[in-house]
């Protein structure tokens, strides 16, 4: 039987760890990059991210200034009955962890055009953040499995939502893909990026798929798609920090869904910063 009060809980230590911890998968892929790194300059952006990622971890202080916006992917159990209230649960709790990051606080103020033209101010409140809506998936088993990441600001500039006319070729959309990443990668600054694809048959369902690449994607398992799209952005040389170097790109995470019968296919593309995916994950036993 799932507690409604251990979620909220859960969800709150969850979101601190997302802010707060590099995952093994992502110092393996810093530290890979640091050593194969020929430029001095590069290298040393590359250590400081890996000390700063320490500092982070053992002083629990977010890895970012930007502490970014609570994007919460649920997995839902088919054998699970979700108990009455846990959604609202999940809200405390994301609300209590960015009280105890503390995040940086962003939550702007007012009515529709208020919040628009930030005329109202920000609260002081780090916890009147609102988080984004939680995605959900359905899977086998009886328990719930949730993923907190944090979405920085900038990532979001540089991001991208399109239609690509395939033409009958993987090859069209891939380089398509190769091409926005590069464009992308030389505006956003905060290099290493990391580069999360989602391939649908409408906006939405292509930005979501590629939430979920940013959820699921892991650093040491690359797929031959993924690896050619990284390897072909990292040949532009712009590296850490845009200080020129072998790593523009950490890694790619790409998620294809269902297709429909059509000329075009619609990607969506987040270039994470130097610290994405910030991500951590929690289970509730059903």
């Amino acid at each position: 039987m799932i507690d409604c009060r251990e979620v909220t809980e859960k969800t709150a230590e969850t979101l601190v760890k997302a802010s707060t911890v590099f995952r093994p998968d992502q110092i393996e892929a810093y530290r890979r990059a640091a050593e194969n790194e020929d430029s001095p300059h590069a290298k040393w952006v590359l250590n400081n991210i890996l000390e700063n990622a320490e500092i982070a971890e053992s002083k629990v202080f977010p890895l970012c200034d930007d502490t970014g916006i609570p994007h919460l992917f649920l997995e839902v159990g088919e054998e699970c009955a979700v108990p009455a209230g846990f959604y609202k649960a999940v809200e405390e709790g994301v609300t209590k962890g960015l009280r105890m990051l503390p995040g940086r606080p962003m939550a702007v103020m007012g009515d529709d055009a208020e919040r628009i033209s930030q005329s109202k101010g920000l609260s002081e409140d780090s916890g009147a953040l609102a988080m984004a809506p939680i995605q959900t998936r359905h899977v086998p088993g009886k328990d719930i499995r949730l993923t907190v990441m944090m979405y920085g600001g900038g990532p979001e500039i540089r991001g991208k939502t399109l239609r690509v006319f395939h033409k009958h070729s993987v090859d069209t959309v891939i380089n398509e893909m190769i091409a926005w990443g590069t464009e992308g990668a030389k505006l956003l600054g905060c290099l290493p990026c990391v580069l999360a694809f989602g391939i649908g048959r409408s906006n939405y369902e292509a930005a979501s798929l590629g939430m979920e690449a940013m959820a699921k994607g892991d650093f040491r398992v690359q797929s031959e798609m993924e690896k050619r799209i990284t390897d072909a952005v990292n040949e532009s040389g712009y590296g850490a920090l845009g200080l020129g170097g072998k790593t523009t790109v950490l890694g790619t995470f790409v998620k294809v869904g269902p297709q429909r019968a059509s000329g075009i296919r619609v990607v969506s593309m987040r270039l994470g910063c130097c610290f994405d995916p910030r991500r951590a994950e929690c289970l509730f036993e059903g």
